[in-house]
Protein backbone atom coordinates (compact mmCIF):
# COMPACT_ATOMS: atom_id res chain seq x y z
CA UNK A 1 0.00 0.00 0.00
CA UNK A 2 1.20 3.50 -0.86
CA UNK A 3 0.52 6.30 1.61
CA UNK A 4 0.78 9.87 0.29
CA UNK A 5 0.10 13.46 1.29
CA UNK A 6 -1.39 16.18 -0.90
CA UNK A 7 -1.50 19.95 -0.53
CA UNK A 8 -5.00 21.09 -1.56
CA UNK A 9 -6.55 24.60 -1.47
CA UNK A 10 -8.22 23.53 1.80
CA UNK A 11 -4.97 22.29 3.33
CA UNK A 12 -2.97 19.04 3.51
CA UNK A 13 -4.72 15.67 3.21
CA UNK A 14 -3.38 12.14 3.65
CA UNK A 15 -4.52 8.84 2.27
CA UNK A 16 -3.86 5.81 0.10
CA UNK A 17 -2.32 6.53 -3.30
CA UNK A 18 -3.35 4.50 -6.34
CA UNK A 19 -2.93 5.50 -9.96
CA UNK A 20 -2.68 9.23 -9.37
CA UNK A 21 -5.61 9.34 -6.93
CA UNK A 22 -5.40 9.68 -3.14
CA UNK A 23 -8.29 8.09 -1.26
CA UNK A 24 -9.01 9.67 2.13
CA UNK A 25 -11.82 9.24 4.61
CA UNK A 26 -13.36 12.43 3.19
CA UNK A 27 -13.21 11.43 -0.47
CA UNK A 28 -10.87 11.16 -3.46
CA UNK A 29 -8.26 13.68 -4.60
CA UNK A 30 -6.50 13.62 -7.97
CA UNK A 31 -2.84 14.56 -7.92
CA UNK A 32 -2.30 17.61 -10.11
CA UNK A 33 -5.94 18.57 -10.48
CA UNK A 34 -6.69 18.87 -6.75
CA UNK A 35 -3.20 19.69 -5.46
CA UNK A 36 0.44 18.71 -5.45
CA UNK A 37 2.23 15.99 -3.53
CA UNK A 38 3.86 16.92 -0.24
CA UNK A 39 6.72 15.02 1.43
CA UNK A 40 5.02 11.79 2.48
CA UNK A 41 5.66 12.26 6.21
CA UNK A 42 6.38 14.96 8.79
CA UNK A 43 9.67 14.09 10.50
CA UNK A 44 11.12 15.75 13.56
CA UNK A 45 14.50 14.76 12.10
CA UNK A 46 16.04 12.91 9.16
CA UNK A 47 18.77 10.50 10.27
CA UNK A 48 21.09 9.71 7.36
CA UNK A 49 23.71 6.97 7.27
CA UNK A 50 26.80 7.53 5.14
CA UNK A 51 29.62 5.29 3.97
CA UNK A 52 27.31 2.28 3.90
CA UNK A 53 28.37 0.77 0.56
CA UNK A 54 31.81 -0.74 -0.10
CA UNK A 55 31.92 0.90 -3.54
CA UNK A 56 31.61 4.33 -1.92
CA UNK A 57 34.44 3.57 0.48
CA UNK A 58 36.70 2.49 -2.39
CA UNK A 59 35.89 5.51 -4.53
CA UNK A 60 36.32 8.09 -1.76
CA UNK A 61 39.18 6.24 -0.04
CA UNK A 62 37.29 6.08 3.26
CA UNK A 63 38.04 3.59 6.00
CA UNK A 64 35.35 0.99 6.62
CA UNK A 65 33.32 2.09 9.68
CA UNK A 66 32.94 -0.27 12.61
CA UNK A 67 29.38 0.94 13.20
CA UNK A 68 26.86 3.03 11.22
CA UNK A 69 28.22 6.49 10.46
CA UNK A 70 25.37 9.01 10.52
CA UNK A 71 24.41 12.67 10.37
CA UNK A 72 21.11 14.55 10.77
CA UNK A 73 19.14 16.78 8.42
CA UNK A 74 16.45 19.09 9.82
CA UNK A 75 12.82 19.18 8.60
CA UNK A 76 13.60 22.47 6.84
CA UNK A 77 15.68 20.48 4.33
CA UNK A 78 12.61 18.71 2.90
CA UNK A 79 11.35 18.99 -0.66
CA UNK A 80 8.53 17.00 -2.24
CA UNK A 81 8.44 14.78 -5.33
CA UNK A 82 8.86 16.98 -8.45
CA UNK A 83 9.45 20.09 -6.34
CA UNK A 84 12.41 21.98 -7.87
CA UNK A 85 15.79 21.78 -6.16
CA UNK A 86 17.24 25.31 -5.86
CA UNK A 87 20.96 25.45 -6.63
CA UNK A 88 22.51 27.03 -3.49
CA UNK A 89 24.50 30.22 -4.07
CA UNK A 90 27.22 29.14 -1.63
CA UNK A 91 28.49 26.09 -3.56
CA UNK A 92 30.00 25.21 -6.90
CA UNK A 93 30.04 21.45 -6.26
CA UNK A 94 26.51 20.09 -5.77
CA UNK A 95 25.94 16.36 -5.88
CA UNK A 96 23.14 13.88 -5.19
CA UNK A 97 22.68 10.41 -3.72
CA UNK A 98 19.70 8.11 -4.19
CA UNK A 99 18.85 6.45 -0.89
CA UNK A 100 16.22 4.11 0.50
CA UNK A 101 14.63 5.54 3.66
CA UNK A 102 12.44 4.12 6.42
CA UNK A 103 9.59 6.10 7.96
CA UNK A 104 8.97 5.47 11.66
CA UNK A 105 5.38 4.69 12.65
CA UNK A 106 5.41 4.99 16.44
CA UNK A 107 7.38 6.60 19.23
CA UNK A 108 10.10 4.15 20.18
CA UNK A 109 13.50 3.73 21.73
CA UNK A 110 15.98 0.87 22.19
CA UNK A 111 14.38 -1.35 19.54
CA UNK A 112 15.82 -4.83 18.97
CA UNK A 113 16.75 -5.58 15.38
CA UNK A 114 14.11 -8.30 15.02
CA UNK A 115 11.42 -5.86 16.19
CA UNK A 116 12.23 -3.10 13.69
CA UNK A 117 9.46 -4.09 11.21
CA UNK A 118 6.92 -3.46 13.99
CA UNK A 119 7.92 0.21 14.36
CA UNK A 120 8.44 1.09 10.69
CA UNK A 121 5.49 2.46 8.70
CA UNK A 122 7.12 1.75 5.36
CA UNK A 123 9.80 2.92 2.97
CA UNK A 124 10.33 5.91 0.70
CA UNK A 125 13.19 7.51 -1.28
CA UNK A 126 15.57 10.30 -0.24
CA UNK A 127 17.90 12.33 -2.44
CA UNK A 128 20.79 13.34 -0.18
CA UNK A 129 21.82 16.63 -1.78
CA UNK A 130 25.38 17.54 -0.82
CA UNK A 131 27.41 20.74 -1.28
CA UNK A 132 30.79 19.04 -1.46
CA UNK A 133 32.94 22.17 -1.23
CA UNK A 134 31.58 23.16 2.20
CA UNK A 135 33.41 22.30 5.43
CA UNK A 136 31.80 19.65 7.63
CA UNK A 137 28.72 17.54 7.18
CA UNK A 138 26.18 20.01 8.54
CA UNK A 139 27.11 22.84 6.12
CA UNK A 140 27.35 20.32 3.29
CA UNK A 141 24.15 18.39 3.82
CA UNK A 142 21.68 20.12 6.16
CA UNK A 143 20.62 23.24 4.26
CA UNK A 144 17.17 24.18 2.91
CA UNK A 145 16.22 21.98 -0.03
CA UNK A 146 18.85 19.31 0.63
CA UNK A 147 16.38 16.46 1.19
CA UNK A 148 13.91 15.72 -1.64
CA UNK A 149 11.71 12.92 -0.26
CA UNK A 150 8.94 10.80 -1.76
CA UNK A 151 6.88 10.30 -3.69
CA UNK A 152 4.99 8.20 -1.11
CA UNK A 153 5.52 5.62 1.64
CA UNK A 154 5.31 2.00 0.48
CA UNK A 155 4.17 -0.17 3.39
CA UNK A 156 4.55 -3.60 1.76
CA UNK A 157 8.20 -4.10 0.83
CA UNK A 158 11.23 -5.97 2.20
CA UNK A 159 14.09 -3.43 2.31
CA UNK A 160 16.91 -5.97 2.43
CA UNK A 161 17.26 -6.77 -1.29
CA UNK A 162 15.91 -3.98 -3.50
CA UNK A 163 17.50 -2.99 -6.80
CA UNK A 164 17.97 0.73 -7.43
CA UNK A 165 18.99 3.09 -10.22
CA UNK A 166 19.57 6.81 -10.48
CA UNK A 167 19.19 8.56 -13.83
CA UNK A 168 20.44 12.07 -14.61
CA UNK A 169 18.91 13.39 -17.83
CA UNK A 170 17.96 9.76 -18.64
CA UNK A 171 21.57 8.55 -18.23
CA UNK A 172 22.20 5.86 -15.60
CA UNK A 173 24.52 7.22 -12.91
CA UNK A 174 23.87 4.78 -10.06
CA UNK A 175 22.94 1.11 -10.11
CA UNK A 176 23.08 -1.20 -7.12
CA UNK A 177 21.06 -3.19 -4.59
CA UNK A 178 20.37 -2.76 -0.89
CA UNK A 179 21.81 -6.25 -0.38
CA UNK A 180 25.26 -4.63 -0.72
CA UNK A 181 24.81 -2.35 2.30
CA UNK A 182 27.45 -2.79 4.99
CA UNK A 183 24.80 -2.27 7.67
CA UNK A 184 21.32 -3.46 6.76
CA UNK A 185 18.15 -1.39 7.24
CA UNK A 186 16.97 -3.23 10.34
CA UNK A 187 20.41 -3.01 11.93
CA UNK A 188 20.60 0.74 11.26
CA UNK A 189 17.16 1.50 12.73
CA UNK A 190 17.97 -0.54 15.84
CA UNK A 191 21.35 1.18 16.22
CA UNK A 192 19.88 4.69 16.01
CA UNK A 193 17.01 3.83 18.38
CA UNK A 194 19.56 3.11 21.10
CA UNK A 195 20.76 6.72 20.83
CA UNK A 196 17.61 8.67 19.99
CA UNK A 197 13.92 8.52 20.80
CA UNK A 198 12.38 8.06 17.36
CA UNK A 199 9.04 9.73 16.67
CA UNK A 200 6.25 8.97 14.19
CA UNK A 201 7.21 10.34 10.79
CA UNK A 202 10.94 10.39 11.45
CA UNK A 203 13.07 9.36 8.48
CA UNK A 204 16.09 7.04 8.51
CA UNK A 205 18.04 6.88 5.24
CA UNK A 206 20.48 4.05 4.60
CA UNK A 207 23.13 5.54 2.37
CA UNK A 208 23.90 5.45 -1.32
CA UNK A 209 26.14 3.58 -3.75
CA UNK A 210 29.30 5.18 -5.13
CA UNK A 211 29.39 8.98 -5.33
CA UNK A 212 27.64 9.74 -8.62
CA UNK A 213 29.11 13.10 -9.62
CA UNK A 214 27.93 16.70 -9.83
CA UNK A 215 24.56 18.15 -10.83
CA UNK A 216 23.82 21.48 -12.49
CA UNK A 217 20.83 23.74 -13.16
CA UNK A 218 18.25 22.11 -15.46
CA UNK A 219 19.44 18.58 -14.67
CA UNK A 220 16.59 16.09 -14.25
CA UNK A 221 17.02 13.46 -11.53
CA UNK A 222 15.05 10.20 -11.25
CA UNK A 223 15.81 7.79 -8.39
CA UNK A 224 14.09 4.40 -8.51
CA UNK A 225 13.91 1.70 -5.86
CA UNK A 226 12.05 -1.33 -7.21
CA UNK A 227 8.82 -1.95 -5.34
CA UNK A 228 8.92 1.50 -3.75
CA UNK A 229 8.70 4.04 -6.56
CA UNK A 230 10.60 6.80 -8.38
CA UNK A 231 11.52 10.17 -6.87
CA UNK A 232 11.82 12.85 -9.56
CA UNK A 233 13.36 16.32 -9.26
CA UNK A 234 14.74 19.09 -11.47
CA UNK A 235 17.57 21.37 -10.41
CA UNK A 236 16.72 25.04 -10.88
CA UNK A 237 19.18 27.87 -11.36
CA UNK A 238 16.84 30.40 -9.76
CA UNK A 239 18.40 32.26 -6.89
CA UNK A 240 17.02 31.60 -3.43
CA UNK A 241 14.13 33.92 -2.69
CA UNK A 242 13.38 34.64 -6.37
CA UNK A 243 10.46 32.20 -6.65
CA UNK A 244 6.90 33.55 -6.41
CA UNK A 245 5.48 33.77 -2.91
CA UNK A 246 3.17 30.89 -1.95
CA UNK A 247 -0.57 31.24 -1.51
CA UNK A 248 -2.02 31.78 1.97
CA UNK A 249 -2.85 28.05 2.18
CA UNK A 250 0.73 27.12 1.28
CA UNK A 251 2.04 29.64 3.82
CA UNK A 252 -0.08 28.00 6.52
CA UNK A 253 0.98 24.51 5.47
CA UNK A 254 4.65 25.37 5.27
CA UNK A 255 4.65 27.03 8.67
CA UNK A 256 2.65 24.22 10.29
CA UNK A 257 4.95 21.53 8.91
CA UNK A 258 8.09 23.58 9.56
CA UNK A 259 9.75 22.86 6.23
CA UNK A 260 11.45 25.01 3.58
CA UNK A 261 11.00 28.56 4.95
CA UNK A 262 8.85 30.38 7.47
CA UNK A 263 6.64 33.17 6.15
CA UNK A 264 5.41 34.54 9.46
CA UNK A 265 5.18 38.19 8.24
CA UNK A 266 2.55 37.00 5.73
CA UNK A 267 0.25 35.20 8.12
CA UNK A 268 -2.82 33.47 6.80
CA UNK A 269 -6.18 33.38 8.59
CA UNK A 270 -5.08 30.40 10.67
CA UNK A 271 -2.36 32.49 12.35
CA UNK A 272 -4.23 35.70 13.10
CA UNK A 273 -4.06 36.90 16.69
Amino acid sequence: MRQARLLTPEGPVSGVYDGGVIETGAGEYQVGRDGRLLPPCEPSALYCVGRNFAATLDQMEYDRPDEPDFFIKPPTSLLAHRQPIPYPPFTEELTYAGELAAVIDERCRDVDEQDVPDVVRGYTILNDIDALDQQGRTPRKAFDGSAPLGPWVETDVDPRDIEMTTHINEEVRQESTTELMLFGPHEVVSYLSKRFTLRPGDVIAFGSPANPGLIHPDDEIAITYDGVGTLESTVTGDEWGSAPLPTSTEICSLDWMGHRRHYWPLRCDCHRT
